[in-house]
């Protein structure tokens, strides 16, 4: 049987808080044990927003495995090989931006989820299960179940296709990208905005509805 743990998964499963840090600028492997240190239950390891290559990242969420935080990277898009690399390097979660609608959504989840949930290719020896040999079934169930797979919803559009999105199989949690929303909607900066407690209301209904974790932030 495959050993794999998720905090950050672990904690939301349970109810509670789960906190995370941003990381842009940093380079060394020894943020995770840092950010771990600090306190912190996850890392963002972001790809969108920076210069941040795909080595840069798994070195990072690979040091992540043994500090006990997760590893989740945000990819620049949602093209397949934009997580599943990330993925296969070791990363324990995947965050993938402007996501508008269910269809988008559907096909993110086919990437990043392994049969019969998904359509995701298997590599070799994995370094979230420290690269040991286990039975395909065993696995690719494991990897499955803690991998936190998580959209970003930044437009009106995809506040409106909110319910949609949620009922997808295979996402995890609803992000609203709330900087970006409130450029979009005409009202920048305004986080206190009726209109954004309004969108934030209208995702949190149906995550509860759908089993989905919901998320929120300045970003």
């Amino acid at each position: 049987m495959a050993e794999l743990k998720n905090p950050a998964l672990d904690k939301l499963r349970a109810g509670e808080l789960s906190i995370g840090v941003g990381l842009r600028q940093a380079r060394t492997v020894d943020v995770a044990k840092i950010m771990k240190t600090a306190g912190f239950d996850w890392l963002f390891i972001d790809m969108e927003h920076n210069s941040m290559d795909m080595d840069i990242a798994v070195q990072i969420s690979v040091a992540a495995h043994e500090t006990g935080i997760t590893p989740i990277v945000r990819v620049p898009g949602y093209e397949h090989y934009h997580a599943t690399r990330a993925l296969d390097g070791g990363a324990q979660g995947i965050v993938v931006p402007h996501v508008d609608n269910a269809t988008i959504a559907a096909q993110i989840a086919s990437n990043c989820r392994y049969p019969p949930i998904g359509h995701r290719s298997i590599t070799g020896a994995l370094p979230q299960l420290n690269f040991q040999t286990h039975t395909l079934k065993d696995a690719t169930e494991t990897i499955n179940r803690e991998t936190l797979i998580v959209v970003m919803l930044e437009t009106p559009t995809a506040i409106d296709n909110a319910e949609e999105i949620a009922s997808v199989p295979g996402i995890d949690a609803l992000l609203i990208g709330t900087n970006d929303l409130t450029l979009e909607m005409g009202i920048p900066g305004e986080l206190d905005h009726a209109n954004i407690v309004a969108a934030y209301e209208r995702v949190i209904t149906p995550c509860e509805k759908h089993n989905k974790f919901p998320d929120g932030r300045s970003l």
